[in-house]
């Protein structure tokens, strides 16, 4: 695992807006695979249609930095406008410029203390 960082996310969508936001989600999808220190990049709709559960994976801080530079300028707007985040817990343990970030989007930390990973 190293210095791979993830996140889970939460979000509320707004009523009205899942069409727009899979539509969204699609372009956001498209442009992030060519994302090199992006490893996963997923989503999970609730089945009433209210609820977007978001699972990233990056390589290391720096490549969670520049994808979420990237996603700002390009979606941050449109994507705050449908949605809102319920809670946004990371994992592993972020640089102080990608912490910086995070916290901006009121994120939470937890650490490994155990375990392992065959994802490669």
């Amino acid at each position: 695992m190293g210095d791979e960082i993830s996140w889970h996310v939460e979000l509320a969508v707004k009523p009205g807006e899942l069409d727009n936001f899979r539509a969204l989600t699609s372009d956001m999808v498209a442009f992030t695979k060519s994302e090199p220190g992006v490893l996963v990049y997923e989503r999970f709709v609730s089945e009433d249609g209210q609820a977007v559960f978001v699972y990233e994976r990056f390589v290391d801080s720096a490549s969670a930095v520049a994808h979420l530079m990237a996603f700002g300028k390009r979606y941050g707007e449109r994507f705050d406008r449908m949605v809102e985040r319920k809670w946004f817990r990371v994992c592993g343990t972020p640089s102080d410029e990608l912490r910086g970030i995070l916290d901006s989007l009121g994120a939470t930390y937890v650490s490994l203390f155990d375990g392992f990973s065959r994802f490669q």
